[in-house]
């Protein structure tokens, strides 16, 4: 059950990118992020450190299916006495287009103490499919025209102005993983402040909700602090558990749009 709960937070953008679906074409034609940004957190499981996490673009464009498109890394490890008993070591990647900001290629290496999953998605937008390969299958399956992978769904966030946003505002976007294509939903709870490592930050304050489950506690267990600002990056993250609770924080950052406004 622990082993799960920190997946869920070395894959920390799953439900974060998942507010809003609003048509690229009708937005402000501004760049949230770009090539060598980077975004490092620290894992806790009360006061002791249980993992750390990595989000990058790399500092070069990549060619994918004749489209220029952002090469976006998600890395995941467990740290300390954790690494003892739970090893995590993940991967994920994403391409996505850097006008569309629709996912072309979605990759993800999993090895988590003896299990291991390797597999890449390719999406073919033109025919709305998604081929799922890994060393020994190949399998293909229709997918919604705007379907995201869990990275490509975070960093489309970063394009929404939450000051639209009602409290209470709840919106479903299709997310493809593996083999199924998921509706999640995430409700929007207003401004807050948090205080971190370099100084106090306002923040837009998120509810992905849950479904009953044996590992989290209620439907709010959730809670993601991302930046009021024009980054809209994720500050913090809390989740409730049945045996207790994890926290992300940030930990360093670099290659933003714009510097954070700390206090």
């Amino acid at each position: 059950m622990l082993r799960k709960s920190l997946m869920l937070l070395l894959a920390a953008i799953i439900p974060v990118g998942l507010l809003s679906f609003i048509p690229l074409q009708n937005r402000e034609k501004k760049k949230y992020f770009d090539t060598g940004e980077r975004v490092e957190y620290r894992i806790h499981y009360g006061f002791i450190n249980a993992a750390e996490a990595r989000v990058d673009i790399a500092k070069n464009l990549s060619q994918v299916n004749g489209r220029p498109c952002y090469r976006i890394n998600v890395f995941g490890r467990t740290t300390g006495a954790f690494d003892v008993f739970t090893k995590v070591r993940d991967t994920w990647r994403s391409f996505v287009d850097t006008t569309t900001l629709q996912p072309h290629q979605f990759y993800r290496n999993i090895r988590e103490n003896n299990y291991r999953k390797e597999e890449t998605t390719f999406f073919d937008k033109r025919n709305n499919r998604a081929t799922v390969k890994t060393k020994d299958t190949t399998r293909v399956f229709n997918v919604p025209y705007n379907v995201h992978d869990i990275i490509s769904g975070y960093y489309f966030l970063r394009t929404i102005d939450f000051h639209g946003k009602n409290e209470g505002d709840i919106v479903e976007v299709p997310i493809f993983l593996t083999d199924e294509v998921t509706k999640m939903r995430v409700k929007y709870a207003g401004k807050e402040v948090v205080k971190t490592k370099y100084g106090r930050i306002k923040v837009f304050k998120l509810h992905p909700l849950m479904p009953n489950n044996k590992l989290f506690k209620g439907e709010n267990s959730i809670r993601i602090w991302v930046s009021d600002d024009e980054n809209k990056v994720p500050i913090k993250i809390e989740v409730d558990l049945f045996i207790g609770a994890l926290a992300m924080d940030i930990k360093h950052y670099s290659g933003l749009q714009t510097e954070p406004v700390w206090f």
